[in-house]
């Protein structure tokens, strides 16, 4: 499930950003034209195109919460080093992360019911 929202949020970041820049015309060319159906299409070609990057970013800092998260969940002290990283460096950073964190399988924990890493011998959240 995390990979498939890394590679989503690393797709829309490539494909989304150059689709911007093709609506800029479109909606500059409506502002000179005195047809209404023009005006409409160049507004709604401009509220798209303010659309896309608040996508990104709420895309992005869904994604900066998720590795805080799994930080948290896999005990890792430094889990907002991490989401700077990530934030800074983008997919290079979250690819170092991905890499880095410690291996295993989430289980859920019967004191507090948060979860952490099977292996771990103390629960990151209640220390049981």
């Amino acid at each position: 499930m995390a990979n498939l929202h890394v590679a989503i949020v690393s797709a829309l970041r490539r494909s989304l950003a150059p689709a911007l820049l093709l609506l800029i015309p479109a909606g500059a060319f409506a502002q000179r034209n005195p047809d209404p159906a023009a005006g409409i299409a160049g507004c709604a070609a401009c509220s798209f195109g303010l659309a896309i990057p608040i996508i990104i970013l709420v895309l992005d800092i869904l994604l900066l919460v998720w590795v805080a998260r799994d930080a948290k969940a896999r005990g890792l002290d430094n889990g907002i080093l991490w989401m700077l990283l990530v934030f800074f460096t983008s997919f290079v950073g979250l690819i170092v992360y991905l890499l880095a964190r410690p291996q295993g399988n989430l289980i859920e924990c019967p004191n507090c019911h948060n979860k952490k890493l099977q292996a771990a011998v103390r629960c990151p959240h209640c220390g049981v």
